[in-house]
Parts: structure tokens; sequence; C-alpha cells
């Protein structure tokens, strides 16, 4: 009795083994994000929580340069055509027979058989139709040209903080929080009819955190005057997912400089991000996010996922 028990326990750890590695292998999603800071911010947390789910498998790359606009983009294009060894971009895309961690666009494009190729606008401009027209008519041709066979998406930006310098009251933007948005929304719509883009709408993500949470930080909110801190002293965490605070130690003398950054995601806003690129790219619900990071609290990751999935529901 014992030997026919040990002779089916083998069998059946032989059949889930075989059936195991019957099982057809996950086709890893390629994907290419051409852009700058605000594409960076995409891999803290998108690999883990794609590498947490066994259904989906991701390989994802990042072509960057600080605050690239569409316009540098096609700058850079030209002069590498004028000049091979000019190779401004920052990636984790290994290329053979290049040593180090930057490359052309052209050797990015041509690195690899893509699924997705992701493009933005710089922040800066992304709210401005003028911005857009006909260099981003060339950049999606350049894209079409090296990879015919990948799907073009729009990496949507988000507006700044209510303290950044650009949307406060007499700002370089001369306009509100919301108008910026709203404006970035509109040229998002505009590539969406006239290239049939699908948008991966992480600014949207971004306004419908600050509707749903409870104390959202806005222009009425800024302090008159910078709150008085020393050094190690941050000045208190605004309610939002985008901004950060740090100190820079100058090398030359020693002074730290507290620096304020209202235009960037912080940790919370970076979760965010990965959310709705997880979402987009692998049609998936909060539900199905696995990954929480040590430094964000269970209830408020959930929260995060649960605004991820209503902006990729909501975008029409």
């Amino acid at each position: 009795m014992k030997k026919q028990f040990a002779l089916a326990t083998t069998l059946l750890f032989s059949a889930a083994a075989f059936a195991q590695e019957a099982a057809p292998a996950v086709k890893p999603l390629r994907v290419l994000m051409i852009g700058n800071s605000f594409s960076l911010s995409v891999l803290p947390f998108l690999p883990p929580i794609a590498a947490a789910d066994p259904s989906v498998k991701l390989i994802i790359r990042n072509l960057y340069i600080g605050g690239c606009s569409i316009q540098r983009h096609l700058k850079e294009y030209d002069t590498t055509a004028q000049n091979p060894e000019h190779r401004p971009y920052l990636t984790n895309l290994p290329v053979e027979g290049i040593e180090g961690n930057k490359i052309s666009l052209q050797e990015g494009l041509k690195a690899d058989t893509y699924d997705i190729v992701s493009i933005q606008q710089a922040s800066r401009d992304s709210w401005r139709p003028e911005s857009y027209g006909e260099d981003a008519k060339r950049l999606v041709a350049i894209v079409r040209e090296y990879q015919p066979q990948a799907e073009i998406v729009a990496h949507q930006t988000w507006a700044y903080r209510a303290d950044s310098g650009a949307i406060l009251p007499g700002g370089s933007f001369n306009m509100t929080q919301l108008e910026m948005h709203n404006g970035i929304v509109k040229c998002f719509k505009a590539l969406q009819k006239e290239y049939g883009f699908r948008v991966i709408p992480v600014g949207n993500a971004v306004q419908i955190f600050r509707e749903r949470v409870p104390n959202p930080y806005t222009a009425a909110d800024v302090p008159k005057e910078p709150v008085a801190v020393t050094y190690p002293t941050l000045p208190p965490v605004p309610n939002d997912v985008v901004g950060m605070t740090s100190w820079w130690k100058n090398p030359e003398t020693g002074e730290y400089k507290l620096h304020v950054d209202c235009n960037h995601l912080n940790k919370r806003g970076e979760y965010l991000q990965a959310c709705v690129w997880y979402m987009f790219l692998f049609n998936k619900k909060a539900k199905d996010v696995k990954f929480i990071p040590p430094q964000i609290e269970e209830a408020d990751a959930k929260f995060l996922a649960a605004c991820a999935e209503e902006a990729i529901r909501s975008w029409k």
C-alpha cells in the first residue's frame, strides 16, 4: 500500500512538473520610451509591479534627456545624422558595440523590435498646442520608419503642484493648475484624434487624485512666505503626488540649500504613474496590482491604484 502511495505521489509530482514545463511561456511586451524625466519616473515601480504578476512580462527601455522636448528630439536626431558619434541619450538599453549608457535616437530605435513606443512633449510645453504640429508629425514619422510594427502611444504629462512659480499668480504660464491640466488634456486629445494614438493618461490620474484625496493641496494652501527650516529638517510635505523637497550641499562651500521641486512626481506619484502604465499596457485593474513599495502604506497604495484605474476607464 505504501509503495502504491509513493508511486502515486511520484506520478503526481511528475505530472505537475510536466504541466509547468509544457505551459506556454509568457511573451514579453517590449516598450521603448522616448522622453525625459517625466518618463524616467516610470522606472522605479513599474518593473516590480509587472514582476509581481506572473501573467505578464515586461521589457521597458528609456531614451532620456532631461527636459527634452519634441523639438530637441528632432535636433538631436539631425545632429547624429551628421555625426554618428553624437550620442546624447542616457539609456538602460544595452546596444551591441557601444560601451556605456549613452546612445543616439537612431541607435535606440534600431537596437530592438518594440511592441510599443511612447512619445511625449516636455512638460513646460505640453499644454501649448502650437508646440506639436509638424514637429510631432516628423517625430512620429521617424519612429514609424524604424519601427513600423510598433504601436506609438502618447504619454500624458501632468499639471505642476500648486506652489510652482509657473502657475502661481504672476507666473510665466499665466494660468492656474486646472487650466494647465485642461490645456494638456486638449493637446493629447488632439494627438489622439490626428494619429489614432492611445493615450497613457498619467496627467488625468494626477488630477483625479487631486479631486479625490481628502484635504488636497491647492493654491489657497501655498504659504505667502517660504517655511523657515534649517538643515536637516524638511518643511511639511504638501498633500500631492507632485513635488518633493531635499537639501543640496554645495561641494565648494559645504553650505546646504533647500531645493523645492514642484514639477516632478514624488514617490506616491511615481507609484501612481506606474499603476497607470501597468493597467494601460496589460489591460489590468487596481485589484491586479500586488506590489506595494515599503515607503507607501497599503491603504494609500490602494487609493493610488484606484485613481489610476479611474483615469484609464474615464479617458475617451
